[in-house]
């Protein structure tokens, strides 16, 4: 028999368009939702952080958008309300889900977005926006070949690691930057060939001397001078993915770079290719992604890396109030892996 839900939850939104994620959000608490025909009624166990949360608070993605709204893109929980014409989910049953409003204790999602896991487990959160990116994004533009050289930057990254390991298991020889010497023995960890610590290393000049044919495949999320650099680095015929460009998000300037002037003649002069890619304009490939990553995954081809705020000063993220602190601690470049908030803790589903 199902335990009665609270009256009421705890939930955050966006009161004030800024990429200051912290003044932009507050919190709410609100009414019980109550599921329509369609809707399956979520009590949120784990959601996941991205970097361009703080470009939703911004109003990058819908400049129509006017507050208050909803925040947060996707979640791992358990049916706790099924809607009346929903036939293929029951009460209790764990789903991994992508739709706004995430970041809360309880979330309406539509039966027909919601796919069904074992059990609601922090490990499935990964593959969701940053496993299906890396995945869906070097099929699409990267055309990996076996024998190739990619660059992935912030490898140690949510999607970064996927880049990583999917470039590895196509066959390619694999090139990762990162920040510390902790992220360089992950990478390693994780089959990356050259980890390169951007700290202690000079990006250009390695790829210079020992990638003198260039980058065949560049899987790109930093922007500015990393974006030039990779540019520069592109060998003949090479393919430059931009999944996003996170040295911008925290300005109101955004994308700045000085390539960008030169960019057609070094790409004519290679016959090179720069792709943008955004997820969501992928939602026909989510289901056979999201089923082909937790295959790899199931059979030892592919690991998903969780950081629940294990370098964080302050503890693990534990309650929707700590989705400020997470965020934050995406931008500290201390984190390895895909970082998750847990919501709802209890004694049955541990990270």
């Amino acid at each position: 028999m199902a335990s009665a839900l609270p009256r009421t939850f705890r939930k955050m939104i966006v009161t004030k368009l800024t990429q200051n994620f912290k003044e932009a959000t507050s919190f709410q608490t609100v009414p019980m939702l109550k599921p329509g025909p369609k809707d399956l009624l979520v009590k949120n166990r784990f959601v996941g952080i991205n970097a361009s949360d703080i470009n939703f608070t911004a109003g990058r993605y819908d400049p129509t958008a006017k507050p208050p709204f909803d925040i947060g893109f996707e979640g791992v929980g358990e049916v706790v309300g099924v809607g009346t014409d929903v036939d293929k989910f029951e009460h209790g049953q764990g789903v991994a889900y992508m739709t706004n409003g995430a970041f809360a204790e309880y979330v309406l999602v539509p039966a027909s977005i919601a796919t069904p896991i074992p059990a609601a487990k922090a490990e499935y959160v990964p593959f969701l926006v940053s496993g299906r990116t890396a995945d869906i994004s070097l099929e699409e533009f990267g055309k990996l070949k076996s024998g190739e050289t990619v660059l992935v930057t912030a490898a140690a990254g949510g999607t970064g690691q996927f880049a990583v390991q999917l470039a590895k298991a196509a066959g390619c020889h694999v090139i990762g930057t990162c920040s510390t010497q902790s992220k360089v023995d992950f990478l390693k960890s994780i089959g990356c060939d050259r980890p390169i610590n951007y700290t202690t290393e000079n990006l250009a000049e390695i790829l210079m001397q020992e990638y003198p044919g260039g980058i065949d495949v560049v899987y790109e999320s930093i922007g500015g001078s990393t974006f030039e650099t990779c540019i520069k680095s592109l060998g003949f015929k090479g393919r430059l993915i931009v999944i996003g460009y996170i040295s911008g998000y925290e300005s109101d300037k955004g994308f700045v770079t000085s390539v960008i002037n030169t960019l057609p003649q070094r790409l004519l002069s290679k016959s090179a290719s720069v792709s943008g890619f955004l997820l969501f304009h992928y939602t026909h490939r989510y289901a056979e992604s999201f089923k082909r990553l937790v295959s790899m995954s199931e059979t030892g081809k592919l690991k998903a890396f969780v950081d629940n705020g294990k370098n964080n000063p302050s503890g693990q993220f534990v309650g929707v109030e700590s989705v400020v602190d997470a965020v934050k601690y995406l931008y500290s470049k201390k984190s390895e892996g895909k970082i998750v908030v847990e919501l709802n803790p209890d004694d049955s589903s541990k990270l």
